[in-house]
């Protein structure tokens, strides 16, 4: 299941809104923890959602909710926004985006004291820290 035909980090602020206010499916969540290579329950708790509310959205095909949807698509965001950092690189053969988010996302950052990215993701605060980080490195500035 697709939530969008284009990469999240590549949609216009408009069209991003509006999936945000239409709803990402409940179901993608579990599309998404596949894609990363992470459980299920450990990406609801990283992005502070309750399994209960969203299997019983699974359950009834209902869209998560706009605040929810918001920290799905930062996710997705940030996954996009690697993706395009190893593209311009030249060296995206065999590289994997979503996992190398996975990974990321548990290992502690100096830029962070210390704390893991993962840490960041129920907030869309801590998650434009998030990609400002990955900014950053790409520039060569310290993270």
């Amino acid at each position: 299941m697709k939530i969008v035909d284009d990469n999240v980090y590549l949609m216009n602020a408009a069209d991003r809104i509006e999936l945000i206010r239409r709803g990402v499916p409940a179901a993608h969540l579990a599309v998404l923890s596949v894609k990363m290579g992470m459980p299920e329950g450990r990406l609801l708790a990283l992005l502070g959602m309750s399994r209960a509310t969203v299997n019983r959205k699974v359950r009834e095909n209902q869209p998560l909710a706009p605040d929810e949807s918001e920290r799905v698509l930062g996710v997705e965001s940030l996954i996009g926004q690697v993706d395009a950092m190893v593209r311009e690189s030249g060296e995206p053969a065999g590289f994997d985006p979503a996992r190398w988010v996975a990974g990321w996302l548990a290992t502690p950052v100096p830029a962070l004291n210390g704390r893991t990215p993962a840490s960041y993701l129920d907030t869309m605060e801590g998650q434009k820290l998030l990609s400002d980080l990955l900014a950053m490195a790409q520039s060569g500035a310290y993270a």
